[in-house]
């Protein structure tokens, strides 16, 4: 009977992560990021994209804080990629067989991919930072600052839950939170430092430290306490209360400070993860990730783990096929033979 949490094993926090994609899942290692899904056909497509993180090419961009903020607008950025890459996919059936060239509709794909970032940023701005601080205002909480952000902080955390308990009814989505529990078990199975198989990967927990719904939760708790010092800072500083937009235009300036401040919160405790009062802290966002995961099926952690080795270099025993640079297809052959193929992405 596959657990909740790989808490019962203990595993080491490795610079791997990942994401649950539309039949599939995305896996960053290194200067990889690699996405592996499956097609209507069955057929388990990977794209391999390099990619070096921002941190690495900019020595600015390693400070404490701010490398947080820096790498979730970067995950973001990714994210949004491997979504549009596994919806064309998923879309493609079988017209697969003869996939578009990136040249032929790559200017297209850049503005579809910046026109849905603003939109899923301004649509994210209105609804759980905007709308909480007006309905704070509403209750008159507005001389009072602790008063205010709690409020605020609850109708943002009631607006969240919401969102999520009522996208994880939809069908489509309970596919995506099914692999987004093979990404946790894929990535505990590699921390565990265990053979990268299905059957040792059902072993392992669903709900893990360094999830982005736990990060989610601590920006919230976060921002709290943060928003909550600077408005009384604010009045001594300027001698009179906020208006609703100074707070929202002060809030905002702020978030990636709170983004980044939750992201290094987040490292930590994936790092301390085995330490008894971190798992009492993490356990809230553990609890959230009860919504946004389900258990898989072999099928789907076999995407995962595909995704995984590929990622580091290692050959799969499942067949699998590579859509490379070009838009081409190349296939891949089972078995530890193709390590010394194209199979292995890399050599080990």
């Amino acid at each position: 009977m596959p657990r909740d949490t790989g808490d019962s094993q203990l595993t080491e926090d490795l610079p791997v992560g990942g994401q649950a994609v539309i039949e599939g899942v995305m896996i960053r290692a290194e200067d990889k990021v690699v996405t592996a899904v499956r097609t209507p056909e069955q057929q388990i497509v990977v794209r391999e994209d390099i990619h070096v993180p921002w941190g690495r090419r900019l020595r600015l961009l390693r400070v404490p804080v701010l490398r947080g903020a820096v790498a979730f607008f970067e995950m973001m950025i990714i994210g949004l990629r491997t979504l549009n890459f596994s919806a064309d996919m998923a879309m493609q059936g079988e017209e697969a067989e003869r996939p578009v060239r990136p040249e032929e509709d790559g200017w297209k794909n850049k503005l579809a991919l910046g026109l849905t970032l603003a939109v899923s940023l301004g649509l994210g701005i209105g609804l759980f930072f905007f709308l909480p601080l007006f309905a704070a205002q509403l209750a008159g909480a507005s001389r009072n600052a602790v008063e205010f952000n709690l409020i605020a902080g609850l109708v943002r955390m009631v607006l969240f839950l919401s969102y999520l308990w009522g996208i994880s009814h939809w069908s489509e989505i309970r596919r995506v939170f099914e692999y987004h529990g093979a990404e946790h078990k894929s990535i505990f199975n590699h921390e565990a430092g265990a053979d990268l198989t299905v059957e040792k990967a059902r072993e392992f927990g669903r709900l893990h430290p360094r999830c982005g719904t736990s990060f989610l939760l601590i920006v919230v708790l976060v921002s709290i306490f943060v928003f909550a010092f600077v408005d009384s800072a604010f009045v001594v500083v300027f001698g009179h209360l906020q208006s609703l937009l100074e707070r929202f235009a002060t809030h905002l300036s702020l978030l990636p400070f709170v983004s980044g401040l939750s992201f290094e919160l987040l490292k930590l405790s994936g790092r301390k993860r085995n330490h008894p009062v971190t798992r009492i802290l993490i356990a809230p966002g553990l609890w959230l990730q009860r919504i946004t995961t389900r258990e898989p099926t072999d099928d789907q952690l076999e995407v995962a783990l595909v995704a995984l080795r590929h990622a580091l270099g290692k050959a799969s025993p499942v067949e699998y096929t590579l859509w490379d640079a070009e838009g081409e297809w190349r296939s891949h052959s089972r078995g530890p033979a193709a390590a010394t193929g194209i199979v292995a992405g890399s050599a080990e």
